[in-house]
């Protein structure tokens, strides 16, 4: 007859001793029918399932990761949970990694270098069978976190062909040129670029942007908007102003973001401008919302679920140990042009 459960006076949990005793078998053997090993006993199984239903045990998966050197979790590291853009990447690592019997953790790291390395020496404790972080640049101490724990690791949003590297993305900078090469085909001459946050991405944006200028003889510093305030649409709306009160001659706005080209959008109408008449007004990377506006905002699509989907695919092959085609996927932009340019 099977003994009573006794609590792990330690943690108050349930053990695998526990269930073994339930069962009336040994802790191997316990541990084996959990596993899945086809040389247990299929009566055997049975009765250790059972015990786990009666019980209610769940295993311990820090315990499993110390006995076998390997876990079923992988660390994901981004830095907002309130931009709709990270939300739809971690939704697509998920749909990706769950199947293959991998559980995700987040970690938010706001933009913060020294947050990111707190996070990441916090992760590692805990043995993640992966690494997905977003971004390539990041501290040094960071960067030697990463490659001394020999835990498969690849970069998100950004492409390089940095060797060692393995990143899914696109580049930035060209996504930047391309919407101010679009703004120079139609005419515009005077051209801001307005931005928040202020985190790598948007500052490689700026540089495709500060490029074309320079390339035709139009760049000016004071065109430069810059806010390390967060991206919010009521924040956008207020650069708007701002920058058109102080130089009326302003015939283009690139944003950042679309949260603040959203929020440029409804001061024009409060105020009264007509765009794309009056100012163009441009965009990035295609939020929720954007083709609603009045008039439909011009920005730029990324793709954000598939660099999701793709980089799960590449950490699943080198949790693997399997070889890698491409250690860089670009995966490219689409400029979207709509009625606000």
């Amino acid at each position: 007859m099977s003994q009573p459960a006794s609590r792990s006076r330690a943690t108050g949990r349930i053990t695998l001793a526990d269930v073994a005793r339930h069962a009336g078998v040994s802790l191997m053997t316990a541990s084996r029918a959990l596993r899945g090993e086809r040389a247990v006993d299929p009566q055997l199984v049975e009765r250790v399932k059972a015990a786990v239903e009666a019980l209610g045990y769940l295993p311990d998966p820090a315990a499993r990761a110390l006995a076998s050197r390997h876990s079923s979790h992988v660390t994901v590291l981004i830095p907002l949970l309130s931009n709709a853009l990270f939300v739809d990447l971690l939704e697509a690592v998920q749909r990706t990694l769950r199947p293959a019997g991998y559980q995700t953790l987040i970690g938010i790291t706001h933009y913060d270098p020294l947050e990111e390395e707190q996070l990441l020496r916090e992760q590692l404790l805990h043995r993640p069978a992966g690494l997905l972080v977003t971004g390539l640049e990041r501290s040094e101490a960071t960067r030697a976190l990463i490659e001394r724990s020999g835990v498969p690791c690849v970069h998100l949003m950004d492409a390089s062909e940095q060797p060692g590297l393995h990143c899914v993305g696109f580049s930035q900078q060209d996504a930047g040129a391309a919407m101010t090469r679009h703004l120079l085909d139609r005419g515009r001459r005077r051209i801001a670029f307005a931005a928040a946050q202020l985190d790598p991405r948007t500052m490689q944006r700026l540089a495709g942007w500060r490029r074309e200028l320079e390339a035709v003889g139009l760049y000016q510093p004071t065109l430069e908007w810059l806010d390390p305030a967060p991206s919010s649409i009521g924040l956008g709306g207020a650069m708007f102003e701002r920058l058109l009160a102080q130089d009326p001659d302003i015939d283009a706005v690139f944003f950042n973001n679309d949260d603040l080209a959203q929020g440029a959008l409804l001061a024009a109408l409060r105020l009264g401008l007509a765009v794309p008449g009056r100012v163009a007004v441009a965009g990035f990377n295609d939020l929720t919302g954007s083709d609603q506006m009045l008039p439909p905002l011009t920005t730029v699509r990324t793709p954000r679920a598939e660099i999701g989907s793709a980089a799960a695919r590449m950490l699943l092959a080198l949790m693997a140990g399997q070889p890698v085609a491409r250690p860089c996927e670009d995966l490219g932009y689409e400029l979207i042009v709509r009625g606000s340019s």
